[in-house]
């Protein structure tokens, strides 16, 4: 099996949900569900992960959604916060801690990690024009400014970040306010800059040496760095955020992206003192992974590893930034800001939330390739791979041992040539898939799964042990081969490789096995085996084409 790290110690982190509404499927496909994939399958090689994430807190979208709601911000985000916990365990995401930007452990790094960048010189002020709108009487932070990206020409695109060619605009031209769409006019004020400029070879050292990066979005990333990185303003004038800790601040608090990011660390601290343990040293030690979008990667692979280097690495860059597209609905980016996109709560509402497990892992490249979400492609691969392809092997083999042979692993006779080829795949079906996710190649990883599941129909409708002498034999390479299924199916579709698990009556739990042990014939005969169900539901037309009316309608509303 391939060995992507040198650490028995991994700690992966997530992009940070906005605290201002629902999770949705974008979130899950390109971050969410791709860290939990890998997390779970590295525990299941023995690996020690720490899986960790928080709620991005601060910001004027949280101001104006906690006055409408008659909340205080702090009452607003701690809502949303317990409510992206609730939503991403109804799709079996777990983290060993999911923290908020707001935390005292995060105010107390950002505003340490800041006093460190000015004590080095990175850090300095000047007087910038802030857009003001006359009409809501405030200053306009970038994300409620709307305009022309200056780069690509993009319309609509908010002022610190064009979503159509991911770059953050020096200057978004024909602005307008993204509260009442009023022309904002402008004031002097004063600000912090950090100096991104100063780190362009370091960075660049940093994306060349680092043969872990995607290809990519290192190419465009070097090539932003080429045309000349620009000085960073970290700093916002609302109320509503983590206040700059100089006597001359005057109330100004960091911009969001200053601080979400090392909220990263901060969290993984936090549960390492949860552990008694050195969270430094935890994370100093560890292989770092941060799965993120696309629409992110000017922050991740430039103003994240900057400042670590501008405090002299005391914290680690991170050495994996998984990086995928976008999901699209109706060829159209889901953005929850927006309003186009279907909740978590709205999918799982009407489906067993395996189902979008699956389906999501195998339509999502290792790549900034976007991704369509059709519900007519859904249905056919839940009703033809996962259901008349897995789940049919799995009920055939276990109803048969149930029915034909009181529940016990039959006997076997002697070995043939199929039988043995059929062994000898279930030997080596685990180092396939698990190579392809270590790699990050989940849509792959569920293809040599369904692959291997093909085969094993095959298997099974050619040995035919209804009416065969050799039955027995066929059904404990089959029982195996289900017991094989399971645990190579646990990171995908956990809920449902658990259930598997129990059916075959081991004990324990699947996700507490070895991976390799996978490839091992452990069910002898004489096993028995536990009560057989279906565990899968055949989804119907009708209850597609409700959904579509639903989630994709004119009259859609969240």
């Amino acid at each position: 099996m391939l060995d992507h790290h040198s650490t028995k110690t991994i700690v992966v982190t997530s992009a940070l949900p906005y605290a201002n509404g629902q999770i949705h499927l974008g979130h899950i496909a390109s971050t969410y569900l791709p860290a939990d994939i890998y997390t779970r399958y590295s525990r299941l090689t023995g690996l020690t992960v720490y899986h960790i994430c928080a709620s991005d807190d601060f910001g004027t979208p949280i101001l104006i959604r906690s006055e409408q709601e008659k909340k205080s911000p702090s009452e607003y985000v701690a809502y949303w916060n317990r409510r992206d916990v609730s939503d991403f365990h109804t799709l079996g995401i777990t983290f060993d801690l999911f923290s908020k930007t707001s935390s005292p452990e995060n105010k107390t790094l950002v505003q340490s990690i800041f006093n460190k960048l000015q004590e080095n010189g990175h850090i300095y002020e000047k007087e910038v024009i802030q857009p003001f709108c006359p009409v809501d009487n405030k200053f306009l932070p970038d994300r409620f400014v709307v305009g022309k990206c200056p780069n690509c020409g993009a319309e609509g695109q908010y002022s610190d970040l064009c979503e159509n060619c991911g770059k953050v605009p020096e200057k978004i031209l024909d602005p307008k306010c993204g509260i009442c769409g009023a022309s904002p006019t402008e004031k002097i004020s004063n600000h912090y800059f950090f100096r991104l400029s100063e780190f362009s070879n370091k960075l660049r050292f940093w994306l060349i040496q680092n043969v872990n990066l995607q290809d990519d979005v290192k190419r465009y990333v070097l090539n932003w760095i080429d045309n000349g990185l620009v000085d960073w303003d970290i700093t916002r004038d609302i109320e509503w955020g983590i206040p700059i800790p100089t006597s001359d601040a005057n109330g100004k608090v960091f911009y969001g992206w200053f601080d979400n990011h090392i909220c990263y660390i901060s969290t993984l601290l936090a549960l390492a003192k949860q552990q008694d343990k050195d969270g430094k040293k935890v994370w100093n030690e560890s292989t770092i992974y941060h799965f993120i979008g696309k629409d992110i990667v000017y922050h991740h692979y430039l103003f994240l590893p900057a400042i670590r280097l501008g405090i002299n690495e005391e914290y680690k860059l991170p050495d994996y930034l998984p990086t995928r597209g976008h999901l699209m609905l109706k060829n159209k980016k889901i953005s929850k800001s927006r309003n186009w996109y279907i909740s978590i709560e709205d999918f799982t509402r009407n489906f067993d939330p395996d189902y979008l497990r699956f389906y999501l892992a195998s339509i999502t490249p290792y790549s900034q390739d976007d991704v369509n979400f059709d519900w007519d492609a859904f249905r056919e691969k839940i009703n033809n791979e996962l259901i008349a392809n897995v789940g049919n092997f799995i009920n055939r083999t276990l109803s048969f041992i149930q029915a034909k042979f009181g529940r016990s692993i039959p006997p076997f006779s002697k070995l043939e040539t199929y039988d043995l080829d059929v062994i000898n795949r279930i030997n080596n079906i685990g180092t396939e898939v698990g190579n392809k996710i270590s790699s990050n190649q989940l849509n792959r990883a569920v293809k040599d799964i369904l692959l291997f599941s093909t085969y094993l129909n095959q298997y099974f409708q050619i040995k035919r042990p209804w009416n065969n002498s050799s039955a027995g034999t066929t059904l404990y390479v089959s029982g195996n081969a289900v017991k094989t299924l399971a645990v190579i199916l646990a990171p995908f579709i956990p809920a449902s490789s658990e259930k598997i698990w129990g059916q075959l009556n081991i004990g324990d739990s699947v996700h507490r096995q070895v991976w390799s042990s996978c490839g091992e014939m452990h069910l002898a005969p004489g096993h028995h085996i536990g009560n057989v169900m279906p565990l899968f539901k055949k989804i119907e037309k009708e209850t597609i084409d409700k959904l579509k009316v639903e989630t994709m309608g004119e009259n859609r509303n969240h």
